[in-house]
């Protein structure tokens, strides 16, 4: 009974001491506070503080997970190397965090979409159970209301069914009411195995995913704002049915269930003795109401992401949908060019023999980054900055999160001749490592070229933001001139590459918006 205890037991705060980044403007209730900031009254935690705990207890004693994955450093690691491959293992030096833990925790906060990934039996759906107690919900409600794929699963079964007394005497759709599924209307919808889930009513899950809202007989039904978690026993859309890329393209970030370590089979062994689930011990001061987790997202949108966090990830983003002999015409020079045209990717490879494809990389994906993908990494960038008490993206925020967020999105070119070096051959498995090494590499090219203290594009650009109200006939021309130069400057010089090449096109993109304004500051003298 004492050992049932352990799981009364929240971290006490802070569970993360570090420096207050938050600049408070000021509030009159503050000349009631003591010269050390403190009221007479017990001051209330802040949310990421209790996001903290939340994670703390899950991983101490809910979800089995000793790997952690997302290593922060405040000073150099140590490194130790094992076996035959001499496989590094670092000891982090800052507080560091399981990602099978970590990013679900961060997907509740932010009301995104996770996809957990691994074999069964590795805790997927209780790590998605747990999550919809943390939103309030008792166990038995999330499980009853958890959407289990199977191959028979229609569309009705998804969301509902038409009352049958209205489709006898309705005179038109409008008028069939539906008895619609009590899932659409949870904070927290989980999917069991979604790519067991038939093709066709995949359609109508992605409409709920990817819109908010159900549809059936011409009647709407509006979700309410929440987080998503579906399982599957692979990330290549395994399972009975094909996942269709429309709806893996919605899911915001992949997370892997890893291996049970037996080290930890005591902790099992309390739960069978004592007939333990952890998910009905969870701590009622852990659960977070409707008003707080509306105010979560809200906390974790207003994290600031720096113009040099952001121009690292420009600079890296940019580098993969280039593609020079996809097409003629400079602007459809990209990888969904020939994909659209049917055309495979090594053909396209054989075109470029003057390219050095094992150093750009490029060459390593056959396809490049979609709009969602950049939104789904600034996302998750600022919630881990939230969670660990920040007010301001770090590049390591950024690094840690990455891989998760590109996993099913980033497809690797496994015929590269990067994947056929000897010391690279674990990443063609390991999709999470070569995804970070290869946010290493563009950032180590960012700093070779110089681009962190030398990028005329980016201040042409901070120009034109500056709007053209004020600009003078003059200083358009001289403007568009600038433009001009650094053109004639790009394509004097080396080969083209994917950084030029978005170079190029925000250059013309510029000129064009300044060639519009010249003519109409000419045509009104």
């Amino acid at each position: 009974m004492k050992r049932f205890k352990l799981f009364d037991h929240v971290s006490e705060s802070p569970t993360r001491p570090h420096h207050d980044e938050r600049s408070k403007a000021f509030d009159v209730r503050d000349l009631t506070r003591g010269p050390f900031g403190q009221s007479q009254e017990v001051r209330s935690e802040g949310l990421d503080e209790k996001l903290r705990k939340a994670y703390f207890w899950i991983v101490n004693h809910a979800i089995i997970s000793p790997y952690y994955d997302i290593e922060y450093n405040d000073s150099p690691p140590r490194v130790l190397h094992f076996g035959d491959s001499q496989s590094p293992l670092s000891l982090p030096s800052d507080q560091s965090y399981s990602s099978f833990i970590l990013l679900p925790l961060l997907t509740f906060a932010a009301r995104r979409k996770c996809l957990f990934i691994g074999g069964p039996g590795r805790g997927k759906t209780a790590s998605a159970l747990l999550m919809g107690v943390l939103s309030g919900y008792s166990p038995k409600t999330v499980k009853r209301n958890m959407l289990h794929g199977h191959p028979q699963m229609t569309t009705a079964d998804l969301l509902g069914n038409p009352l049958p007394a209205d489709l006898m005497n309705a005179e038109q759709e409008s008028d069939i009411r539906i008895a619609w599924r009590d899932w659409l209307a949870m904070r927290v919808k989980i999917v069991d195995e979604y790519n067991r889930i038939p093709t066709r009513t995949q359609s109508s899950l992605l409409t709920v995913l990817g819109d908010n809202y159900a549809e059936m007989f011409n009647q709407i039904y509006e979700c309410p704002p929440s987080a998503w978690f579906l399982t599957a026993n692979d990330d290549e859309g395994g399972g009975t049915y094909q996942v269709i890329d429309a709806l893996k393209d919605r899911i915001d970030v992949a997370v892997q269930a890893l291996a049970f370590n037996p080290r930890f089979l005591e902790d099992l062994l309390l739960r069978v003795e004592e007939g333990l689930d952890p998910a009905e011990l969870l701590p009622q001061s852990l659960v977070f109401s409707e008003q707080e987790q509306d105010e979560l997202e809200a906390q974790i949108k207003s994290v600031v992401v720096p113009e040099s966090v952001r121009r690292r990830l420009e600079f890296f983003a940019s580098q993969f949908e280039f593609s020079e002999y996809s097409a003629h015409q400079f602007e459809y020079k990209s990888k969904d060019t020939s994909r659209l045209a049917g055309i495979p990717r090594h053909e396209v490879s054989l075109l470029e023999d003057g390219r050095d494809r094992l150093a750009e990389i490029n060459c390593q994906t056959r396809n490049g980054l979609s709009v969602r993908s950049l939104m789904s990494l600034l996302v998750y960038a600022k919630a881990i900055a939230f969670f660990r008490g920040n007010q301001a993206v770090h590049l390591s925020d950024l690094r840690q999160v990455l891989p998760f967020v590109l996993h099913i999105r980033l497809i690797p070119d496994h015929d590269a001749p990067f994947f056929q070096q000897t010391e690279n051959a674990t990443y063609r498995s390991d999709r999470i490592g070569w995804l970070r090494h290869l946010f290493d590499l563009s950032c180590r090219e960012f700093e070779r070229q110089g681009r962190e203290t030398s990028d005329p594009v980016a201040e042409l650009k901070r120009s034109l933001e500056l709007g053209l109200s004020d600009v003078s006939l003059k200083e358009c021309r001289a403007r568009l001139q600038k433009i001009e130069t650094e053109l004639d400057r790009l394509s004097h010089g080396a080969k083209l590459n994917a950084g030029i090449y978005d170079d190029v096109l925000a250059l013309k993109y510029m000129h064009q918006r300044y060639t519009n304004y010249l003519n109409w500051l000419v045509s009104n003298r």
